[in-house]
């Protein structure tokens, strides 16, 4: 049976061609716009690539903008056969790369784009050439407020809300952003999780704050191990109370060469701050060489 996307995102919003990569679960959606060397955009939850479309919009005069939906997420499919952990999006997300054939390439990573972009990173380490993240993490996040968050969205009732009700997009994203959101944004958003099924990915996140723990912290070993080399860019929201100063701080600790960008932006900054990134990407990446292939 053919994959049918949920809906059809605005052009006037979302102005790219969709595209579709039949990974081993199904069809996955991404945008692939411009040319030159190539970033690969990755979202967290309960977004898709429709977060970055004012940063790819900027960006793809000089540069080819690569933008996956995970399984789950936006307009890809809905696998049954699938556990929507951070560590299958991420072979989702390299068997993209591959098939891609990206070298010379620099991952951005927010929220949980962050872990699942190091996992990429990792997986083509010798396709990579930077890394940019915001408001994200790649060990077991140690603070009360994610783990309370992760606790209480574990909860039977509140996996009931974010399914039925679609809390996540419903609350917590109007919550996350410094401007609010335009109606027709909004309407993005819920439209690519538009029934109780189709938010089961999004529902399963949250629990994996806490029960990817383990991932996370052999993750975290291999990034202080293999990545400390890489060039990184971080742009930060000041005023994301969740992944805070001491998130940020903790990057600057395992990197050798960080630049930071510190946005007048909560936690979503893609929405409070895309002309920002955009300008903060380009200056960034015409300061680090290519990769040698």
């Amino acid at each position: 049976m053919a994959h049918v996307p949920p809906f059809d995102p605005d052009r006037r919003l979302f102005p790219f061609e969709s595209r579709w990569f039949e990974s081993e679960v199904g069809p996955v959606h991404y945008v692939d716009e411009g040319s030159g060397p190539p970033i690969l955009f990755l979202h967290g939850n309960p977004t898709w690539s429709f977060l970055y479309r004012g940063i790819i919009i900027r960006l793809r005069r000089k540069f080819r903008c690569v933008a996956p939906d995970y399984p789950g997420f936006g307009l890809s499919t809905r696998p049954e056969r699938y556990g929507y952990t951070p560590a299958e999006h991420a072979d989702v997300v390299s068997a993209l790369v591959r098939h891609l054939d990206l070298t010379n390439l620099t991952v951005m990573g927010q929220d949980w784009g962050g872990p699942i972009g190091m996992r990429v990173a990792l997986d083509n380490l010798e396709r990579l050439r930077a890394l940019v993240m915001g408001n994200t993490f790649y060990f077991p996040p140690d603070t009360f407020a994610i783990k309370a968050f992760s606790y209480v969205m574990s909860s039977e009732p509140m996996q009931r809300q974010v399914l039925r009700r679609n809390i996540l997009v419903e609350k917590l994203i109007p919550l996350a952003v410094k401007h609010p959101l335009a109606d027709e944004v909004m309407h993005h958003y819920r439209e690519a999780l538009p029934t109780p099924k189709s938010r089961v990915g999004v529902a399963e996140l949250p629990r994996q704050l806490t029960e990817a723990s383990p991932w996370l912290g052999d993750l975290a070993d291999e990034v202080r191990d293999r990545l400390a080399n890489v060039p990184l860019l971080l742009v930060w929201g000041v005023r994301d109370p969740a992944f805070n100063r001491q998130y940020m701080e903790r990057f600057r600790e395992d990197f050798r060469s960080v630049r930071i960008q510190r946005l007048d932006a909560k936690h979503y900054i893609q929405e409070d701050a895309p002309a920002e990134i955009a300008s903060a990407i380009e200056s960034f990446l015409a300061s680090v060489a290519p990769a040698v292939a």
